[in-house]
């Protein structure tokens, strides 16, 4: 797991530890030296703790113009035990609401197991970025963490997509295609 580093190719647009609206604004990150564990093992140190002891995060891309933010997740998510969905609600997307994000894309693919508990954070958030015609979609999480996730009906308030060809768009044209899904199925 050490290996697996968060997506860097969008590193020369957005550097979430550079962005002063960002939760994790003057974070330094050591190349070398690995801290944080997922099943006692090493992740890469460019992973960021948001309170959880199971899932890390990486802002990918946050754009306040267009109001959308990408996330890219690692690890268990363990809402039973760790309660995830609230650490990451009230550290990190509760930040990014404040400052005017309503659309979210959170890419699982790296997310191994999830674990489901209550549904009110996800309803909050759900009723949040509606309010101002938005979404949440978690893109390319493993077949059997979907499973998991649709049997606690879980998507009703979050639109699980598969688009497995996603690191060869830029960060706009990654948005823009998963927002004219969104519009359509809406409609």
């Amino acid at each position: 797991m050490h290996d697996i580093e968060p997506f860097y190719n969008w590193r020369h647009i957005y550097v979430s530890e550079q962005d002063e609206q960002s939760p994790f604004h003057g974070r330094v990150y050591s190349e070398f030296e690995f801290s944080h564990t997922v099943y006692n093992y090493y992740i890469h140190p460019q992973w960021d703790d948001f309170g959880s002891r199971t899932l890390f995060m990486k802002v990918l891309l946050a754009d306040y113009e267009e109001k959308y933010a990408i996330i890219e997740l690692i690890g268990e998510w363990n809402d039973a035990i760790e309660n995830d969905i609230m650490e990451l609600k009230r550290e990190v997307i509760d930040v990014f609401i404040k400052s005017g994000i309503n659309k979210f894309i959170i890419i699982a693919e790296n997310v191994l197991n999830f674990h489901s508990s209550d549904k009110e954070y996800y309803e909050e958030w759900f009723e949040e970025v509606m309010e101002e015609n938005g979404w949440v979609v978690v893109l390319n999480m493993p077949s059997q963490t979907q499973y998991d996730f649709r049997r606690a009906k879980l998507n009703r308030y979050v639109e699980l997509m598969d688009l497995e060809n996603w690191r060869t768009y830029k960060p706009f044209h990654l948005f823009k295609k998963i927002d004219e899904i969104e519009l359509n199925r809406l409609e």
